[in-house]
């Protein structure tokens, strides 16, 4: 759901003009006399100026409600198997964020030094033969968990954030990604 706050002042500007473009067009398709033609004028006047204002306000939210990492860090903890994100994140634009969005992906990383080997891969084992499919998709080498770290953020303003996930024992040596959202 859509909120005022939400918006930008052009946000509503660009609402605004749209709205302008459509009365506009509406009153330059009145000066047809045939009602069928009139009504298609309408709808075609509403769909292009609604995919024009719907467009122009993801790319203002894209432009104008900015937000950065300052500093993140993490730490296993061993005796629950989770590991720990601890940040900041700044509003680095000119406007209100109603909130951002921070998505962890972990990649578990089988390479050593350089060398793919198939052992690295898949251990095989006498007892694969008797688990079923379900036991042998347990085990993913990706995970991705995306969390709401901060609401709220005035421009300028910086949010300390502390997030955790589960962290697999069967991973080693792994990759972490990071992608803030903001909106």
């Amino acid at each position: 759901m859509l909120s005022l706050m939400y918006f930008t002042i052009l946000h509503w500007l660009a609402l605004l003009f749209f709205l302008a473009l459509f009365v506009l067009l509406v009153m330059i398709s009145r000066k047809e006399t045939r009602p069928n033609v009139f009504w298609s004028m309408v709808f075609a006047s509403f769909l292009v100026t609604a995919t024009g204002a719907v467009f122009s306000m993801f790319v203002l939210d894209k432009y104008t409600k900015k937000a950065k990492l300052v500093s993140i860090e993490n730490h296993r903890i061993l005796r629950t198997e989770e590991i720990v994100f601890k940040g900041r994140i700044k509003n680095v634009g000119k406007f209100k964020i109603g909130r951002c969005r921070l998505t962890i992906k972990m990649i578990n990383n089988p390479v050593e030094s350089g060398k793919l080997s198939g052992s690295s891969l898949y251990k095989p084992s006498g007892m694969e033969f008797f688990k079923t499919k379900e036991k042998k998709k347990e085990r993913p080498n990706t995970i991705e968990r995306v969390f709401v770290v901060a609401k709220g953020i005035e421009p300028g303003e910086i949010l300390p954030f502390t997030v955790r996930m589960p962290y697999p024992p069967y991973f080693s040596k792994t990759r972490l990604i990071y992608k803030l959202h903001c909106h």
